[in-house]
């Protein structure tokens, strides 16, 4: 079956980049629980400014909606974050190629995208792949809210990586 995936990454405590999978059959019913849980005056969902009231009822419908993810953990890095994106992302495209993934969407980050755009292009053009990725900002993608809510949560870790372990199905170190 094929695959959709959504990208984000935390800084928080340590860098974490997050696959979340989802099937084409739960798409539309995510986002309508995703665009529920944005409130007025909001534009995106965004873990690290909720309270912990609002990050439960998210964590709660991610889980809900047939999420699986995978965890790529750049810790080895240490604050060396364009070196840990650049892992992180070499290795998640190689995985997303292999599991059939028909669609990437990763959430548009601040400086990197010149540099996203040519690593992952070389990749997929290496592994003979047509794999389409976008480029998108959370506010225009609401689905890009279910990896960084994962993403927090994992990097987190106590309680709230408790409440995403059953659909984290793999962490990979890059």
């Amino acid at each position: 079956m094929p695959f959709h995936a959504f990208t984000d990454e935390t800084k928080e405590r340590r860098y974490v980049m997050v696959a979340a999978i989802l099937a084409p059959s739960h798409l539309s019913t995510a986002r309508s629980a995703m665009r529920s849980l944005i409130l007025p005056r909001q534009r995106r969902i965004h873990l690290h400014k909720e309270s912990d009231a609002r990050r439960k009822q998210i964590l709660d419908a991610v889980v809900a909606f047939g999420t699986r993810a995978i965890v790529y953990d750049g810790g080895r890095f240490g604050g060396r974050y364009k070196a840990a994106r650049d892992a992180c992302l070499a290795r998640m495209v190689t995985d997303l190629v292999a599991l059939g993934v028909e669609r990437f969407v990763l959430e548009t980050e601040e400086g990197t995208l010149k540099s996203d755009r040519r690593l992952i292009s070389g990749l997929l053009r290496d592994a003979g792949s047509q794999l389409p990725f976008y480029h998108l900002l959370a506010k225009e993608e609401c689905l890009l809210g279910v990896p960084d809510a994962i993403a927090w949560s994992w990097a987190r870790g106590g309680h709230w990586r408790r409440r995403v372990e059953e659909i984290v199905d793999d962490v990979r170190r890059a």
